[in-house]
């Protein structure tokens, strides 16, 4: 059966048990960070904003660096990128304050912000997150090795599966897809993309959810030396997955974009998002979108998704007045 690991567990072990203190965060200003929201203050000399990222073996650590070039480049800020265990994680830790920028999928900020969906934030919504742009599609990986020989969804039933980093918006898809195709009786593994990859060419689990745009690095890896499998969600699976939830949309691994994975792969996908909080200040949000938005052709990573003109498509929560004053000025 199922390994009893849950979102709850995380709570008490992350950053994410910040969210028991979001009264302070988001009363307007009486709490520790107030409404000047990281900024430095009343003094105004310290430009250093805390972003929070992803795993290093996904697409969230490398792309938030390349945001840190172009930001550092054309404002007075400075970037501080943290890998950590992503979406949930980093949810929580906009609310509690510990960061000022994140990227987080737009599904779990949906359930951030209205305290349902999700285990972590059943009780505990985070009111004061708000969106800032969307950027590309976070395609769903299901990944294994031909020797498994598992080849559709449903060859997942009783298998080890590593549904990623414990309480990240990895294990809150994984699970959820699974759930929706019926597939109940599987022993969970919880590590990130990387650690993932190892697991599967030591043999110590038979498939991995990935949830990043392609190429993935860690995927991209393992497909240099094993013969790889990446499972279809398509047909019933694909509606049953769609109906679950309604932020879920249809994607396609194009031919070739891992080695020896030949023909395109039909799977599903929710979207990458760029969050804060209502804590910080309209002109640092909005000298930030300038600076990522403005300059997109400094960009290497998702370049072929990322622009002003989509930067809203799949937004869903309320955006902040600093990227609004960007995006409508």
């Amino acid at each position: 059966m199922r390994t009893d690991i849950n979102r709850r567990d995380f709570i008490a072990a992350t950053g994410v048990a910040g969210l028991a203190g979001l009264a302070g965060c988001t009363s307007g200003g009486d709490g520790g960070d107030g409404g000047d929201g990281g900024d430095g203050g009343d003094g105004g000399t310290d430009t250093r904003l805390s972003w929070h990222a992803g795993g290093t073996g996904g697409t969230y650590f490398p792309l938030s660096n390349e945001f840190k070039r172009v930001v550092e480049a054309n404002t007075d800020y400075r970037l501080q990128v943290q890998s950590t265990g992503a979406s949930v994680e980093n949810a929580g830790n906009l609310g509690s304050g510990n960061a000022d920028f994140a990227l987080i999928q737009n599904d779990v900020a949906f359930f951030a912000k209205n305290g349902t969906g999700i285990d972590a934030f059943d009780g505990n919504a985070i009111p004061n997150l708000r969106g800032v742009a969307t950027l590309y599609p976070e395609t769903i990986h299901i990944v294994s090795l031909a020797s498994t020989g598992i080849e559709t969804v449903s060859d997942l039933e009783g298998a080890t599966i590593n549904t990623g980093d414990l309480g990240s918006g990895t294990q809150v898809n994984a699970n959820q897809i699974l759930d929706a195709v019926g597939i109940s009786d599987y022993d969970e593994q919880n590590t990130g993309f990387s650690q993932a990859a190892d697991q599967l060419r030591n043999g110590d689990i038979d498939a991995a959810f990935v949830v990043g745009g392609w190429p993935v690095g860690a995927i991209e890896d393992l497909a240099t030396s094993n013969d790889l499998t990446i499972v279809e969600v398509d047909g019933d699976a694909r509606d049953a997955v769609k109906e679950s939830g309604s932020y879920f949309a249809d994607d396609e691994i194009p031919a070739g974009t891992y080695n020896g994975v030949d023909e395109p792969r039909q799977t599903v996908a929710v979207q990458a998002m760029i969050a804060t909080s209502s804590e910080q200040p309209d002109e640092v949000v909005e000298a930030v979108t300038a600076a990522i938005f403005d300059n997109v052709s400094e960009l290497t990573i998702k370049t072929d998704f990322i622009s002003a003109d989509s930067a809203q498509d799949g937004m869903s929560i309320e955006l902040h007045p600093g990227a609004a004053a960007y995006f409508e000025g």
